[in-house]
């Protein structure tokens, strides 16, 4: 069992791998330790096909307040090699968990900085405290985003506000970051965690296989073009339709009762 100074805390739920960013005295600023124990259990989760669905989630007051400035404060000159350090292992796990087959929601409350929130963002899913406080902060310390802000960003939101985010730096609540797509839904602060494993229990109890196919296809529709999305979806539904959970789906849809998968 991990200890609780561990900086990255794995727990299962049954089907449901949680993982725990976990530097409370920091608000779980993120060093290069705790990035190489975020891509150590992002790397366990993904080698373990029992695993229905992944929650990432900060302890103590918030989720993440970015990445840990007084690294790069205790040795100026090498801030160059110490943002290597920690971003390396953070883009290799976010490249994780975007190619795992299981959903990944981010489970977020208090602040939601920098690097935690290009994390946040990055997540399938996103569930939010209504105490969650985003700000993409790089640029207020002459930075540049990173753990995949970029990327994701300008698809939630559109490029001009995007931009707006990125360059301006300001801080939103959970209803801002609500309508502009940022997070899924808004819950009650005390609420999160019994919300949180509410809806994970929802994503762990779909066909694990049709799950993979509609992340890919969302997910690969970027760089598609449209004829070349219409076959990835035709050969993703033969190939769904040649299932057993797909027959049992149809069957419990004429049965008027929910179905009940077992991956294959």
């Amino acid at each position: 069992m991990p200890t609780r100074d561990e900086p990255v805390l794995l727990d299962r739920t049954g089907a449901i791998a949680w993982l725990r960013l976990n530097r409370p005295q920091v608000l779980n600023a993120i060093d290069e330790a705790t990035a190489e124990a975020f891509l150590a259990a992002c790397r366990t989760v993904a080698g373990d096909a029992s695993v229905r669905a992944v929650v990432i989630a900060g302890t103590g007051r918030g989720f993440m307040a970015g990445g840990d400035l007084a690294r790069f404060h205790a040795d100026p000159a090498r801030g160059a090699e110490t943002a290597g350090a920690i971003i390396g292992p953070l883009h290799a796990a976010i490249e994780v968990l975007a190619d795992l087959p299981a959903p990944v929601l981010a489970s977020v409350h208090g602040p939601v900085a920098g690097a935690g929130m290009s994390l946040a963002i990055a997540a399938d899913l996103c569930i939010a405290a209504e105490d969650a406080r985003f700000t993409l902060a790089y640029a207020r310390i002459a930075a540049t985003p990173d753990g995949s802000g970029t990327y994701h960003l300008p698809r939630l939101v559109g490029l001009r506000k995007a931009m707006e985010l990125a360059l301006l730096a300001d801080t939103i609540d959970a209803r801002t970051a609500l309508a502009l797509g940022l997070v899924n839904r808004v819950v009650p602060t005390a609420a999160l965690e019994e919300e949180t494993q509410a809806l994970a229990d929802r994503l762990a109890a779909v066909a694990a296989a049709a799950f993979a196919r509609i992340k890919g296809l969302l997910r690969g529709s970027w760089t598609a073009t449209l004829p070349e999305q219409l076959a990835a979806e035709e050969a993703a539904f033969r190939a769904s339709a040649a299932t057993d959970d797909f027959r049992e789906g149809v069957a419990a849809f004429f049965e008027k009762r929910g179905p009940e998968f077992h991956g294959r």
